[in-house]
């Protein structure tokens, strides 16, 4: 059951590219910001506790983990960068798939540009982090990763509500018409018996 006509591969690829390009300036110019205006591991209250500025570099992943192995964080955003295009080009129909699925791009696009460009260099780079709310997670992050989490969350709900990445909905009848049809393909009829 589809709600409305799916898009065509260029469109749903055009809203992922656009929305990808949108969140990673976005990040990429906090981030140019918040190094050039803010002092490194210093508190700078904006809201008092609720939220507040910290300029880190990461060179692991969240909480700092993995910083050793800073190469294996620039493969995995490689990859799933790669997913997500193979996805939008091939697959995608949905709008709303599309939207995640390029805001998600943008995020992971901005991580992998600090991994990619900054010091200490390919491919090896320390992402920048500033953004600090104490008062929801200790952990101190950026524009990239929130759209990072906002739209795995998303991806998820999309996925729990049954829409696929084609528009359609998953839905019990269908599911029951997918498992008879596999069904019917697992065991062909025997026409010498009744």
């Amino acid at each position: 059951m589809r709600s409305r006509s799916p898009l065509r591969s260029a469109a749903a690829g055009i809203i992922i590219a656009i929305l990808a390009v949108l969140v990673l300036a976005a990040d990429q110019l906090a981030k140019t910001a918040a190094i050039a205006s803010l002092p490194a591991e210093r508190v700078v209250p904006v809201i008092g506790e609720f939220l507040q500025f910290y300029l880190v570099r990461n060179p692991g992943a969240a909480f700092s983990l993995g910083e050793s192995v800073t190469w294996l964080f620039t493969i995995a955003l490689a990859v799933v960068a790669c997913v997500i295009i193979y996805l939008g080009i091939r697959r995608v129909r949905s709008r709303l798939w599309a939207v995640v699925l390029g805001l998600l791009l943008g995020g992971v696009l901005g991580n992998l540009t600090d991994r990619l460009v900054r010091e200490p260099g390919f491919p090896v780079g320390h992402v920048v982090d500033f953004i600090s709310t104490p008062w929801m997670m200790p952990a101190i992050y950026n524009v990239a990763d929130m759209f990072i989490v906002t739209m795995m969350i998303s991806v998820a709900l999309l996925v729990l509500f049954g829409l696929r990445l084609d528009g359609t909905r998953e839905t019990r009848a269908s599911r029951a018409a997918e498992a008879d049809a596999s069904d019917d393909v697992a065991a062909p009829h025997d026409p010498g018996t009744r």
